[in-house]
């Protein structure tokens, strides 16, 4: 009985995880046609729109600063870069996020080696650049993997069960 409601919790989170990572990753993708697709000088416009109200309330406003200055320095081959990045990225997590929903077998294995490929990037950015997010996102990636695992498991057992019947 116990058990049961362990892996019934386990599913449930991993099925959660499934919505949040194919969330994210939808908007990821989203995030790297917008930036294919919007005109440099327009993302300029916005930033500054976004951005001037708080730096003329407080000029040393290190977040706002700090904005303004990377898009000064973002030329169209950056955008393209990370244009193509977002989608790659994205549109991989995403295609993995619906192989698992769909139950595919295969695509188990598959997601936690691009999961841990993932986290390794994220570690090294970490360590690169130091920022706090990406331990985050690997640590959730950690997560991620675990559900997977304990789902593939149990996907495994059930057809181990319903072959044997």
């Amino acid at each position: 009985m116990l058990r049961q409601s362990r892996d019934r919790l386990l599913h449930w989170l991993f099925e959660a995880s499934l919505a949040i990572k194919g969330t994210l990753t939808a908007l990821e993708a989203l995030a790297g046609l917008g930036l294919l697709f919007t005109p440099n000088p327009l993302i300029a416009r916005f930033v500054f729109w976004l951005t001037h109200f708080e730096i003329a309330e407080d000029p040393t406003d290190t977040m706002a600063t700090w904005t303004m200055r990377a898009v000064e320095q973002f030329p169209i081959g950056t955008q393209h870069f990370y244009a193509l990045y977002l989608l790659a990225h994205g549109g991989l997590k995403l295609v993995m996020v619906f192989l698992l929903w769909r139950r595919v077998v295969w695509a188990y294995p598959a997601a936690m080696v691009v999961l841990a490929g993932f986290v390794i990037y994220q570690t090294i950015e970490f360590f690169h650049a130091g920022s706090p997010f990406l331990l985050l996102l690997a640590l959730f990636d950690l997560v991620m993997i675990g559900l997977v695992w304990q789902e593939w498991r149990a996907l495994r057992g059930t057809s181990a069960k319903l072959s044997q019947a």
